[in-house]
C-alpha cells in the first residue's frame, strides 16, 4: 500500500487489489463511478465509500443486490480493518489503518443506529397514521379526501339518465301488468 491510497480492496477468490485512492468513493457499474464493477448484479450506483475520522464507512444507495459488511445487509456502516465488503454477491477484504488514516482514540458509531434513531418507531414500523392517510386518500379521522363537487341528483336517477333506462332494483312503476317480475312481494294477509 503506498503514501497516496487509503487503503485497499482485495477481491476474494483472487484477482489485483483496488486502491482506495480518494477520501470518497462511488462503486458501481457506471463508467462515472470511481471502482467500476462491471457485473450486471451490481448496480449503476450501487455503495458510496467515504473516510471520516481515520475510518472508512460505506453507504449502499438503493442498490438492487445490496450491501453487506460481514454478511449484513447495511445502510450505512463503519468498516473495520480485515472486515469483508460484499457488493452485490462480490466480495473484498478491506485492508487499511486506522492510525496512519489520523485515527484518534474510540472509533466513531457504526453508523446503524443513527439511522434506526434518525425517525420515530412508529415511522420505522409503518404504523404513522398521519402518512398513511396521506397515501391512502384520507385525513383526519378516516374522513375521506375531498373530491370534486358532489353532484345532488340521487344515484338511481343518475343511471336512468345514462342509459336511459331503470335500475334493475327499482321497484316497478305500473305498466304492462302481464310481465313476470323477477321478485315478488310478501302478501301482508299471509
Amino acid at each position: 500500500m503506498s503514501d497516496e491510497q487509503f487503503g485497499e480492496l482485495l477481491p476474494k477468490g483472487g484477482g489485483d487489489p483496488i486502491p482506495l485512492i480518494k477520501k470518497r468513493l462511488m462503486i458501481g457499474r457506471r463508467e462515472s463511478c470511481d471502482i467500476v464493477l462491471r457485473f450486471g448484479n451490481v448496480s449503476t450506483h450501487h455503495c458510496e465509500l467515504t473516510l471520516e475520522s481515520g475510518y472508512w464507512f460505506v453507504r449502499d444507495l438503493n442498490s438492487r443486490n445490496g450491501t453487506r459488511v460481514n454478511g449484513y445487509r447495511v445502510t450505512k456502516r463503519r468498516i473495520d480493518p480485515g472486515d469483508i465488503l460484499h457488493v452485490a454477491k462480490h466480495q473484498y477484504e478491506v485492508n487499511y489503518s486506522p492510525s496512519a488514516l489520523g485515527a484518534v482514540g474510540p472509533p466513531p458509531d457504526g453508523g446503524e443506529l443513527d439511522d434506526i434513531l434518525s425517525q420515530s418507531l412508529m415511522d420505522s414500523a409503518g404504523l404513522n397514521r398521519r402518512e398513511r392517510q396521506t397515501l391512502d386518500g384520507r385525513i383526519g379521522r378516516n374522513r375521506p379526501a375531498p373530491q370534486a363537487q358532489a353532484d345532488p341528483t340521487p344515484a338511481t336517477d343518475r343511471a336512468e339518465a345514462a342509459t336511459g333506462e331503470e335500475p334493475a332494483d327499482a321497484a316497478p312503476t305500473g305498466g304492462d301488468e302481464s310481465s313476470d317480475s323477477d321478485y315478488k312481494l310478501a302478501d301482508p294477509e299471509d
